[in-house]
C-alpha cells in the first residue's frame, strides 16, 4: 500500500503525547510551529504516490506495491533503484531534512538481509521479518531514537542507588516488556508512525536491561514527546523564514512510564552486545547512512545554488577572486557527489543473495561532511557579507505604501527588484544563519555520532594490508646493495 499525503496526515493524528515546554501539542497537523513540516512530509508521500513516478519511487512484490525504500537490495540496479528514489525525495527537499521517511525503513530493511544474525538467544529474528513486512505493506513513517541521553553515559549511575535515567527494562510478564528512562533524540518523531528504540553505542554486559531493541507506535501509553523549541515561530510569514517554515523537522526526547511493549515488537532483549552489532553485522548502517549521504550531496548543491544567487545579487560574480570561491565550492560538489556514486559502484555482497552499499566510500563520505559542512557555511557567510542585515526586519514593509516605494526605489539593483533581492537574502539567511541553519550544523556534526566514531569505521575498513603488501612487493623486486667489502672481492 502507498499513502497519499492526506492519509499520512490522518494517520498520524493518533492520540500521541507532544510536550513543548509545558504545553501539549493536540494534533501536529495543524498546530502553527508543527503544520509546515507536516504538509511537506505529506508532500513527500504525494510523491511516491504520483503515477508519473510510480516506477521510480515504488517496487512491485506479491502483486502488492511497496516503497521503494523497502527495496531488499540483491543486484547493483537495486542499489541504484533505491539511490534513485532517495534523490528524488532529498531534492525535493533540497537536502535539508534528516529524518524523511526513506531513513530509518532503510535501516530496518538492512536488517533483514542478515537474518542470521538475530537467530541467537537474545534476537527475535522472526520478529523482525514480521516487523518489516508491516512497515512496507502499510507504508510506515518510521524514525528512531537509539542513544542513551547523555546523562545516563556516566558509571557512577551505577556505583549507587540513584535512579539513571536510561530506558531500560522494569518488567516482564508473559505478554511483554515494560520499559522506564528515556531515549534521544527522535528526529521527526512529531511526524512518524513508529519508532526504532535500539543502542548504536556499545553496552556494558552488566547494562543489559538498556538492550531492549523494538520498533513501538509512538501513541502507546505512558510514552510523551519532549519537544525541542520549534523554530518556525507563530505569526512569521513564509518569506521571511521559508526554510524554518517548511522543513523544522523537530527533535523530541522520548520519556518512559510504565510502557508496555508486547513480545512481537522486540527485536533484541538482554543481550547487550547483539543490541550494537545489528546495526554494523547487517547491512542497516551502511543502507540508511546511504541515505544520509544522497541528502548531503543535494545540499552540497543547494549551498552552490545559493552562492551563485548571493554573488549575483551583489554584483560580485565576476569578479576573479569571487569566481575562484565558487570554482572551490563547485569542484567540491562534484568530489563529493562522485564519492556517493562509488558507494554503487563498489559494492559489496551481503550473505548469499543480498548487496550492499560500498563501505570504505561511505564512511569516507560521512568523514567528509562532518569535517566540511561548518566550512562551506563559513564560506556562504563570506560571499553574502553583511547583505542580509542591509534588508528591512521583514516583507511586512510592503504593507506601509510610502515606506514600499522607497524600499522598492532603493534596494534594487540592476535588473534584480528589491524585493527578488531580499527573497535571495532571506533565504539565504535560513540556510546559513538562523535558528534552523545553526541546529543543522549540528546535526551535520554528530547525527552519525562522535568524530572519533566516525574516523574509527574509516580505520575498521580500509584494506591496511593490502595496501603495505603492494608497497613491500615493490620494495622486493630491487636488489639490496652489496656491503662494500663482499663486493671488492
Amino acid at each position: 500500500m502507498i499513502l497519499s499525503g492526506r492519509d499520512y496526515l490522518e494517520s498520524i493524528r493518533d492520540g500521541r503525547t507532544i510536550y513543548v515546554g509545558g504545553e501539549q501539542i493536540k494534533d501536529a497537523t495543524t498546530h502553527p510551529a508543527f503544520r509546515g513540516a507536516a504538509q511537506t512530509f505529506a508532500a513527500i508521500y504525494d510523491l511516491k504516490a504520483s503515477p508519473e513516478l510510480r516506477d521510480e519511487m515504488t517496487f512491485e512484490e506479491g502483486g502488492e506495491r511497496f516503497s521503494m525504500h523497502y527495496l531488499q537490495p540483491r543486484t547493483q540496479e537495486d542499489l541504484r533503484r533505491r539511490h534513485r528514489a532517495h534523490r528524488r525525495i532529498t531534492d525535493f527537499t533540497l537536502g535539508l531534512m534528516g529524518r524523511t521517511p526513506d531513513t530509518v525503513a532503510s535501516s530496518i530493511t538492512g536488517m533483514t538481509l542478515a537474518r542470521e544474525v538475530f537467530e541467537r538467544p537474545g534476537g527475535y529474528a522472526d520478529n523482525l521479518e514480521n516487523i518489516y513486512r508491516h512497515m512496507r505493506r502499510n507504508d510506515v513513517f518510521c524514525t528512531y531514537a537509539i542513544v542513551p541521553p547523555q546523562g545516563a553515559r556516566s558509571k557512577e549511575f551505577y556505583n549507587n542507588k540513584v535512579r539513571q535515567p536510561a530506558l531500560q527494562v522494569t518488567a516482564e510478564d508473559d505478554r511483554g516488556v515494560t520499559l522506564n528512562g528515556m531515549k534521544m533524540l527522535a528526529t521527526s518523531a512529531a511526524y512518524a508512525h513508529e519508532v526504532l528504540i535500539g543502542n548504536v553505542m556499545p553496552l556494558d554486559a552488566a547494562r543489559r536491561k538498556e538492550a531492549i531493541t523494538c520498533v513501538i507506535p509512538l501513541n502507546l501509553p505512558g510514552l510523551s514527546l519532549w519537544a525541542r523549541r520549534p523554530f518556525n515561530r507563530s505569526g512569521e510569514a513564509e518569506f521571511d523564514a521559508p526554510l524554518t517554515a517548511r522543513y523544522d523537522e523537530s527533535d523530541c526526547m522520548l520519556v518512559f512510564k510504565d510502557v508496555h511493549v508486547p513480545w512481537e515488537k522486540v527485536i533484541v532483549h538482554d543481550d547487550a552486545e547483539l543490541s550494537r552489532n545489528i546495526y554494523h553485522h547487517t547491512p542497516a548502517h551502511v543502507i540508511a547512512n546511504h541515505q544520509c549521504m544522497v541528502r548531503f550531496s543535494t545540499k552540497m548543491r543547494t549551498f552552490l545554488g545559493m552562492a551563485n544567487l548571493i554573488t549575483r545579487a551583489t554584483g560580485a560574480h565576476e569578479i576573479p577572486a569571487v569566481r575562484e570561491v565558487l570554482g572551490r565550492l563547485a569542484a567540491a560538489e562534484a568530489g563529493f557527489s562522485a564519492m556517493v556514486a562509488g558507494q554503487i559502484e563498489n559494492y559489496e555482497k551481503v550473505g548469499d543473495s543480498g548487496v550492499m552499499y560500498g563501505r570504505r566510500e561511505l564512511y569516507g563520505a560521512i568523514h567528509w561532511a562532518m569535517e566540511q559542512h561548518s566550512a562551506i557555511i563559513d564560506t556562504l557567510r563570506e560571499l553574502m557579507g553583511g547583505g542580509h542585515f542591509q534588508f528591512p526586519a521583514d516583507i511586512g514593509i510592503l504593507q506601509n505604501e510610502e515606506l514600499a516605494e522607497t524600499f522598492q526605489e532603493l534596494w534594487a539593483s540592476g535588473a534584480i527588484s528589491a524585493v527578488d533581492r531580499m527573497r535571495v537574502f532571506k533565504f539565504a539567511w535560513d540556510l546559513i544563519g538562523s535558528d534552523l541553519a545553526s541546529r543543522a550544523t549540528s546535526y551535520e556534526k554528530f547525527f552519525v555520532g562522535p568524530a572519533f566514531a566516525v574516523r574509527n569505521y574509516n580505520f575498521i575498513y580500509t584494506p591496511w594490508d593490502r595496501f603495505s603488501s603492494s608497497i613491500e612487493d615493490a620494495m622486493a623486486r630491487y636488489d639490496a646493495p652489496m656491503p662494500l667489502g663482499i663486493a671488492a672481492q
